[in-house]
């Protein structure tokens, strides 16, 4: 994210399988809402709100940021198929939406009503989903036929909420709801969309690609888009199957390795990248000028000369990815020569870092169910 993020922009998802009509390759929009600055500095609200979410993520609990970046676009559910639009999050497991019985928490979202689709079935059970700012959706499970550009899973288990919490009504929360891409291992209402589209052989691979860049973004469903690939992947495996977690050998500053032998998550929801504060310190105290910004920002934010420009980036696999373009949030105010660093630091209780969208939208990242992998490759 370059720092400037003013209107909303509009992306692509892509889905692919193998060469028949159900698997076609087909695109839909994809929209990125930002909120980190607001009149060309840095947004403080948001940013502390952030961090605040990412505080109290632990285990198997979610780790989508809406307080920052939303990477969503649209599904349809139900016979006769209903439009919605959803997050599409790699740190959580499970879909739901708005209910039509929800209170006036879900007023401004699209409601799924199951007594208008053919092809739902009420499971018979309630769920309730936490996430780490207090935000929390519950309601009844269901199933149904999701359709993403083409490709639908039948029977796939969905919750219907029946009450959002403030984090999830439409002024805060754009999307009517949330589609995880992570393991079924932290899922709460059985297999996850993705997965179920693997086990009825709707894809040709089980693996899914993503672009996340200010212009041409886009999700991949069934491999990779060769196209948007610039060089070779470099791939390492999951560590801990849930989230998509892999080793990082290190974070750079001006190609020295000033932090050593992290576990990674790797997260489409979560905008910043995160870390424990002793290593976080370390990564700043190598760039010139760094400088706590707690007093002004709240802990866990650092602050760099806006005029310098460190090269910063993270090693997976042996391979070095840049993502010095993505790290400045902009100045930490108007008329400020200090800018916020896309690095912070927050003791989340999780064991490793999360590497977020200031990483994610420099590579084009591969994340395969098949070979229990998350590969990384330069962009086009």
């Amino acid at each position: 994210m370059h720092a400037f993020f003013i209107s909303l922009l509009t992306f692509t998802l892509l889905a692919t399988a193998a060469p028949s009509p159900r698997r076609a390759v087909q695109t839909i929009a994809l929209t990125k809402r930002s909120k980190f600055l607001s009149n060309g500095f840095v947004n403080i609200t948001a940013l502390r709100g952030h961090i605040a979410y990412i505080e109290g993520s632990t285990g198997g609990d979610s780790l989508t940021d809406d307080n920052g970046q939303l990477w969503f676009g649209q599904i349809s559910v139900g016979t006769p198929p209903v439009t919605y639009t959803v997050d599409f999050d790699t740190g959580s497991s499970d879909l739901f939406l708005p209910s039509v019985d929800c209170d006036n928490t879900c007023a401004g979202h699209t409601p799924y009503d199951p007594s208008q689709s053919s092809t739902s079935s009420d499971v018979g059970n309630r769920f309730s989903l936490a996430f780490g700012d207090g935000s929390t959706v519950s309601g009844q499970e269901f199933t149904d036929s999701v359709t993403i550009s083409g490709l639908t899973a039948q029977n796939q288990i969905l919750g219907s909420s029946t009450t959002y919490s403030t984090g999830f009504e439409s002024s805060q929360f754009v999307p009517d709801g949330l589609m995880g891409l992570a393991f079924p291992e932290i899922a709460q209402m059985g297999t996850p969309f993705f997965n179920t589209l693997i086990q009825q052989g709707s894809v040709s691979a089980g693996e899914f690609g993503m672009k996340l860049t200010e212009q041409g973004a886009e999700l991949f469903l069934g491999g990779v888009d060769d196209k948007l690939v610039g060089g070779d992947f470099t791939t390492v495996p999951v560590t801990q199957p849930g989230f998509w977690q892999v080793e990082m050998d290190s974070a750079n500053v001006n190609g020295q390795a000033v932090v050593q032998g992290i576990s990674a998550i790797v997260d489409s929801g979560t905008t910043l990248i995160v870390g424990d504060s002793k290593r976080v310190s370390e990564f700043y105290n190598a760039i010139e000028g760094a400088k706590d910004a707690s007093a002004t920002f709240g802990p866990g934010f650092f602050s760099f000369p806006c005029s310098s420009s460190p090269s910063v980036s993270l090693t997976f696999g042996g391979t070095a990815f840049d993502f010095s373009n993505t790290f400045s949030l902009g100045p930490a105010q108007q008329g400020s020569s200090d800018c916020i660093g896309g690095v912070i630091a927050s003791d989340t209780g999780i064991d490793g870092w999360i590497t977020g969208d200031v990483f994610m939208s420099n590579v084009y990242t591969a994340f395969s169910f098949d070979k229990t992998t998350v590969s990384f490759a330069p962009l086009a």
